[in-house]
């Protein structure tokens, strides 16, 4: 039975893409609020299994590219996907079949189901992350061997742009530059790939998990934020006020630190939290907690809900968490493009289970 995306499945699905943001892909109530209004216009989107289309249709992933902290105060038009889709359809002589995410962290999670509203088209219940990362190649289809090209980028007032490049990593340096000129952030649609593809170059079943998150959060009686770290085997780093947030929007990404001040038991606890875009590294005191690729989560401590790094705000309250990734980025290829060591850190990578361990 196919599962429709309606106005409840809609609120757990944010508070779940939030979590999994690892604080980044956009705002996600901004997210939440397009596509309640777009399921309202068109009815609800239907969510599908791989399993359910042939091997040759067409999966276009698509999401928002750019520093989230612009996607707050510059709202998407509403017919941005439409764009991307008439394009890509015309540069690759093929019908779209269904939408994806190209990341299911934060609002990139919620995007594609607005689209496929106004569309008609069902969106694939699956991602290219996992979580959120805040370069383009930094996907699923990357590793698969799956070319980035063609892709289109489009913005609120129409303007588009159209790439065909050697590489993903000279997609993310050109899309960058154009989302830059574009006043921040842009749609776009990169690694176009066919359901055969994506049986091995996506992370499958990630909105079923979003949603499922939840409706563990909404059915938390006292302590949500119990209930999500038991719900997604989680580590609780600290539970502590912010008293310091450096953050600055530059080259088309949000990069800065926060740092979380532990109360009660754990006073005098420091953790320093290294931003672009997502929560990248959790440290104390130079010791290192977790790191990409795996997720590190802000969550405000009465109600569980994930802070995305734009809205960190001095004087929150707060427990930050961390969880392991999708498997796919604890291979060698996956660490090599979204480790610590691709992000320009001099450490290698531990999963978060191992430094937990180790603090414990």
């Amino acid at each position: 039975m196919k599962r429709l995306l309606d106005a409840s499945s809609l609120r757990a699905l944010a508070r779940g893409c939030a979590v999994l943001g690892a604080g980044g892909g956009g705002d996600p109530y901004i997210g939440m609020m397009q596509a309640l209004q777009a399921t309202e216009d068109y009815g609800p989107v239907t969510l599908v299994d791989l399993e359910e289309l042939p091997d040759d249709e067409l999966i276009m992933p698509c999401g928002m590219i750019g520093a989230p902290t612009v996607s707050i105060e510059k709202i998407l038009g509403g017919d941005e996907g439409g764009r991307l889709r008439e394009n890509l359809e015309f540069m690759t002589g093929r019908k779209v079949a269904a939408l994806m995410p190209a990341e299911i962290g934060g609002s990139n999670g919620l995007v594609p189901i607005s689209w496929a509203a106004g569309m008609g088209l069902p969106v694939l219940d699956a991602d290219g992350m996992g979580r959120a990362f805040p370069e383009v190649p930094q996907v699923a289809m990357h590793l698969a061997g799956i070319s980035p090209s063609p892709a289109v980028m489009t913005e609120e007032r129409g303007n588009l742009i159209a790439f065909r490049t050697i590489s993903g990593h000279w997609m993310e340096r050109l899309e960058r530059a154009a989302a830059v000129e574009f006043g921040g952030n842009a749609a776009s649609t990169e690694y176009t790939l066919t359901v055969a593809q994506a049986r091995e170059g996506t992370v499958r079943n990630t909105i079923s998990l979003a949603i499922r998150i939840g409706e563990a959060l909404a059915a938390a009686q006292t302590d949500p934020v119990a209930a999500l770290i038991a719900e997604i085997g989680a580590f609780r780093l600290v539970t502590g006020k912010v008293i310091d947030v450096e953050r600055r929007t530059t080259k088309g990404f949000v990069r800065g630190s926060v740092i979380v001040e532990g109360l009660g038991a754990e006073s005098g606890k420091l953790i320093r939290l290294e931003l672009q875009n997502e929560n990248l590294v959790a440290l104390e005191r130079g010791r290192v907690l977790a790191s990409v690729p795996d997720l590190i989560t802000v969550l405000d401590t009465e109600t569980a809900d994930a802070i995305p790094t734009e809205r960190v705000r001095y004087g929150q309250r707060v427990t930050v968490i961390a969880f392991g990734c999708d498997p796919l980025w604890r291979t060698e290829p996956g660490i090599a493009i979204a480790g610590p060591r691709a992000f320009g850190y001099d450490f290698d990578y531990l999963p978060v289970e191992e430094l937990a361990g180790a603090s414990a």
